[in-house]
């Protein structure tokens, strides 16, 4: 596409997170881009008002020839259907997370994408500044060698409402998951973007534990790594008011992030090389610490869509390619794996066994019938 050229955006789904993604467009957040046409199995008011073709039937819209691109914000286990239907007709797309159900879905739908095609997953945390900061030190080797990772979430609270208005959430066969496949699968990103991805993960989940669901909604994980560091994870949707502490410990320093402040700690010299030369019994290294918290008052999403088009139009790296969103899922499809089987579980993940696991877990499982009551929505307040 031409450089003078804008992207004509089709969005298959119009629940909450479509809805904000239409917004940033309709209010001018994405630029060189426009909504071409909407899909939803029903007509609503919102669909109505926008003022553009408005299909039943997703393979309509991508087929229809007013689309470059296509935006899928569905239930989970539609993604790798939808999304296949998307790559194979060679437009563009971009998919809510996660990928798929699982590792082996997200593998499958990436082997559909086509040359020039631009695949490209709604990772929006990591154009969060607080995370980008925090990458930036990490690759930029100040804290030296990584020793400890520790990351607690337990913010994502989520009331039985929540899951009572949906017929697919919180269930095997609508999401593959829960807490580690929903709200989770952000963190999880971020902490193997900036971390890296463990040799194994060891972890407990607990399966229906503050709601009526099937599926997890808390989890403790133990990570090793390459270099002998060790890492722990722990979520959940039922802790309120939840707690949200992220660090990350090198030789030369660390950072820590308490949910509202980023600090860098810096040694001189690093804990090995103190270690070893210091004749003081109970001497520590100087440690200087900073305040390096950002702003953080970007629209994520926005960002990730902008970022989408440009690629489109003018070639630019993705942010997030859809491979990107492989490794959170594999962590979280271990973590689950490990909790049925009770072992470690070794990575990369065998996508294959863990698929077979799940397909049992799928078979006994349905889609519940969505309760009809009157809910509040600030999107904002999703959030993390």
């Amino acid at each position: 596409m031409g450089q003078n050229k804008v992207v004509r955006l089709g969005v298959i789904g119009l629940g909450n997170i479509a809805r904000q993604h239409i917004e940033n467009l309709t209010s001018g957040q994405i630029t060189d881009c426009v909504l071409a046409a909407v899909c939803t199995r029903q007509p609503t008011a919102l669909s109505d008002d926008l003022g553009v073709p408005h299909f039943t039937d997703y393979t309509e819209l991508v087929h229809s020839g007013l689309c470059d691109a296509v935006l899928v914000a569905t239930p989970t286990f539609t993604h790798f259907e939808t999304g296949a239907c998307v790559l194979r007709a060679g437009l563009h797309l971009m998919m809510e997370k996660p990928i798929g159900l699982s590792t082996q879905e997200g593998e499958d739908l990436i082997a559909l994408q086509q040359s020039g095609q631009v695949f490209a997953l709604m990772l929006n945390q990591r154009t969060d500044p607080l995370f980008t900061t925090m990458r930036n030190i990490v690759n930029g080797g100040a804290l030296g060698e990584i020793t400890r990772t520790h990351w607690t979430m337990t913010n994502w609270f989520r009331p039985e409402v929540y899951f009572k208005v949906s017929d697919w959430r919180a269930t095997w066969r609508g999401e593959g998951g829960g807490l580690l496949l929903n709200q989770c699968i952000h963190n999880l990103d971020i902490f193997q973007w900036l971390c890296g991805m463990p040799l194994s993960v060891q972890a407990f989940c607990e399966f229906g534990r503050y709601h009526d669901i099937e599926v997890e909604d808390e989890a403790t994980a133990v990570f090793r790594y390459a270099n002998g560091a060790s890492g722990v994870f722990v979520g959940s949707t039922g802790e309120a008011p939840g707690v949200n502490r992220f660090d990350v410990i090198g030789d030369r320093g660390a950072l820590a992030f308490d949910g509202e402040r980023l600090l860098l700690s810096e040694n001189e010299p690093g804990t090995l090389e103190f270690s070893r030369t210091t004749r003081e019994m109970f001497g520590m290294p100087t440690s200087k610490v900073c305040d390096i918290t950002p702003d953080r008052s970007i629209n994520q999403h926005a960002a990730v869509m902008t970022n989408f088009v440009g690629a489109i139009l003018r070639g630019d790296e993705l942010l997030a390619p859809a491979s990107a969103g492989l490794d959170s899922l594999a962590l979280a499809n271990a973590m689950l794996l490990s909790s049925w089987e009770a072992r470690a579980v070794s990575l990369p993940l065998d996508s294959g066994h863990y698929q077979q696991v799940l397909a049992e877990r799928i078979t006994n499982s349905t889609l519940r019938r969505k309760a009809d009551i009157e809910t509040t929505v600030d999107m904002s307040a999703s959030y993390r």
